[in-house]
């Protein structure tokens, strides 16, 4: 499997080309890690912090995971840039036409899963969905703050 790198800051509002990184990758689990490798890589490249780095990955990994989890999409949009000094935006787009937006949970002290939604919120200073531009999905995005 391999990613299909794009540039797309329109969709971030960013105006400069080498503080985007976008990758389109098939709609599989495996996707999930290398889209968190190629997150750490690139977040690397721009000189992250290590905690911020790692908050990042964290939240690419759960978007990307509820993406191909629990959408119909064949193929994930995965994006980041640096939206200004020291701010991270990072998008998951789908192609989940349903227009039902997210469904949060409630998970049980001993279920396995149901919390990423939570870690997003927990993590990002801010975090949303709005209709995909690009997909006709959900665009599913977060930001973090140095």
């Amino acid at each position: 499997m391999s990613p299909h790198t794009t540039t797309c800051p329109e969709l971030l509002d960013i105006t400069d080309p080498d503080q985007a990184h976008w990758i389109e990758l098939p709609s599989y689990r495996l996707s999930i890690r290398v889209a968190r490798r190629l997150a750490r890589t690139r977040l690397g490249e721009w000189g992250l912090s290590g905690e911020q780095c790692a908050d990042a990955v964290l939240l690419v990994s759960e978007l990307a995971t509820n993406a191909v989890l629990h959408t119909p999409s064949v193929r994930i949009l995965c994006g980041m840039g640096l939206v200004a000094p020291g701010r991270l935006r990072i998008e998951v787009h789908d192609h989940d036409y349903s227009g039902l937006g997210l469904s949060r949970c409630e998970p049980g002290p001993d279920d396995e899963g149901g919390r990423g939604l939570l870690l997003v919120e927990h993590l990002a200073e801010s975090w949303g969905v709005d209709r995909s531009r690009l997909t006709g999905g959900n665009a599913v995005w977060a930001t973090l703050t140095a």
